[in-house]
């Protein structure tokens, strides 16, 4: 398969949202989602008004680009903005068998993941979402977690899609992490449209804030703040929840509890308030938050929508739950 020309001008920022669809659970995610349910998630996000959606090789050996690409194959493909990840390439199992859940997805292993930041494994990598997908582009493509592959990404992966950026074939070039780091020297050293950041703005772990979401904001480059929910924590606080994919420790724990009582004297769900407060920040164009199910979709745009008033957001500066001088929301 080539990859699809589409003779037009870089178009500057991407269409994103303030809220948008991660699809690593239509992958499986810990646990089994089935066909129709997956349909039934993106028909829900799509009926919320969103219309950004992230997908990955990595989510499920596939299976989040295959369910993805079905549900949204019959709606106007100029109406959503779609993105993908490279640096991962999937590769069959000549004897496969057992599952994938060491990966975190409760699917066959029919494959193996391969690190691959190579300009041909980039466009090979492209190339195959694109046929899992079963639509004729994506709007953006993010370098997936190049940590251990820095030099490669800047050298080969970097380059290629800027080449298909200019070319037509992309409309923006991003970096996807978990860490303030990484994409902040992208920045300096490349000419990013977006960064997608995991876990390290939220209300919870505020990293992001000293330098990545400043040089961002200076360079015009959107971020999109994945995690806001720090993986569970600040979901539901109770004991046995996780932060960062790991059992939350006890001193964790215990903030998460207390801004979920001092948004209760707001009237307000911590939810809401761990949904909406990335999007102080002028750097943030969108919050992605993952669904695995109708219902959890319809919540996140209901937290959304919620009235957070400031005196919540100042109560939590007070209490030195946010770091001095950090953006809020306005009142809407």
């Amino acid at each position: 398969m080539t990859l699809p020309h589409h003779p037009s001008p870089r178009p500057g920022r991407i269409a994103l949202g303030a809220l948008s669809f991660g699809a690593a659970s239509l992958g499986n995610l810990y646990t089994p989602v089935t066909d129709a349910e997956a349909e039934e998630t993106v028909a829900a996000a799509w009926e919320a008004g969103i219309r950004y959606f992230d997908t990955a090789p990595h989510y499920g050996l596939g299976l989040s680009e295959r369910r993805l690409g079905a549900a949204l194959r019959g709606l106007p493909r100029d109406a959503f903005t779609l993105s993908t990840k490279v640096g991962r390439l999937l590769e069959p199992r000549p004897r496969a068998g057992g599952d994938d859940l060491a990966n975190g997805f409760a699917v066959p292993a029919t494959h193996r993941r391969r690190w691959d930041f190579s300009a041909e494994g980039v466009r090979r990598g492209l190339e195959e979402s694109l046929t899992r997908l079963g639509l004729d582009r994506v709007d953006i493509a993010y370098l997936h977690d190049p940590d251990d592959h820095v030099v490669q990404a800047l050298d080969e992966a970097y380059p290629a899609l800027e080449r298909l950026r200019q070319e037509g074939v992309l409309g923006a070039v991003g970096i996807g992490v978990n860490q303030c780091a990484l994409p902040a020297r992208f920045l300096r050293e490349t000419d990013l449209d977006v960064v997608l950041l995991a876990g390290r703005y939220t209300l919870l772990d505020q990293s992001g804030l000293a330098e990545l979401l400043p040089l961002a904001e200076a360079r015009g480059v959107d971020v999109v703040l994945g995690g806001v929910y720090n993986s569970g924590l600040l979901a539901d606080p109770r004991p046995g929840a996780t932060f960062d994919y790991a059992r939350a420790p006890r001193e964790l724990l215990g903030r998460a509890v207390e801004l979920q009582r001092i948004c209760a004297r707001h009237g307000v769900p911590l939810r809401a308030a761990a949904l909406q407060f990335p999007l102080g920040h002028p750097a943030v164009a969108s919050v992605l938050t993952g669904a695995r199910s109708a219902a959890e979709v319809r919540d996140a745009a209901v937290m959304m929508a919620t009235e957070v008033p400031g005196a919540l957001w100042s109560e939590l500066a007070e209490h030195g739950r946010l770091e001095p001088g950090v953006p809020v929301p306005s009142r809407r």
